[in-house]
């Protein structure tokens, strides 16, 4: 049999394209998964909103703010803050005294807390200001979880009695 230089170059082109059309299907499959697996939002911003809480929590006089969340999930500790998105998860160290967690919680110090929070003076919610600052250490002392962020978080700095306060939820 004879064969020709254009016959065989034939069937080694054939043979090396099935190789190398199974070689791209793998990358192919491989860069798919990659690229599946990466977020599709950058991570929240954790620092600006640590930046507000700080900027309250320094103040020379009794101070409010609320800051914008764009995050699924929050966790307020005493000197942290940490969010959770799509995107990732964020947190900074917040740089002034620790402050005081008020999330949403079934327990009716947690209410009150909220109360001062939302504008009511500590004096129109607490006997004294003994009651408020153990209120307030109690919600820093508890255990801090992870809870669905609202949309926007509100930062109060407080005096009663003597005790500076600063409430975040």
């Amino acid at each position: 049999m004879y064969r020709t230089a254009a016959t065989v170059a034939v069937f080694e082109i054939h043979a090396d394209a099935t190789y190398t059309w199974v070689g791209l299907a793998a990358v192919s499959v491989v860069v798919f998964g990659v690229a599946a697996t990466l977020p599709t939002a950058p991570p929240p911003d954790a620092t600006r909103l640590a930046h507000t809480v700080d900027s309250v929590a320094t103040a020379e006089y009794a101070a409010t703010a609320e800051h914008g969340i764009a995050a699924e999930r929050i966790r307020v500790t005493p000197r942290r803050i940490a969010l959770a998105s799509d995107g990732g998860t964020a947190s900074a160290t917040l740089r002034g005294a620790p402050i005081t967690p008020v999330l949403p919680s079934a327990t009716a110090e947690h209410a009150r807390l909220r109360r001062v929070l939302d504008g009511v003076p500590p004096d129109r919610v607490f006997d004294d200001p003994a009651t408020f600052h153990e209120a307030a250490t109690r919600a820093r002392d508890a255990d801090h979880r992870w809870d669905r962020a609202p949309d926007r978080l509100t930062v109060r700095a407080v005096t009663y009695g003597g005790h500076r306060v600063t409430l975040v939820g």
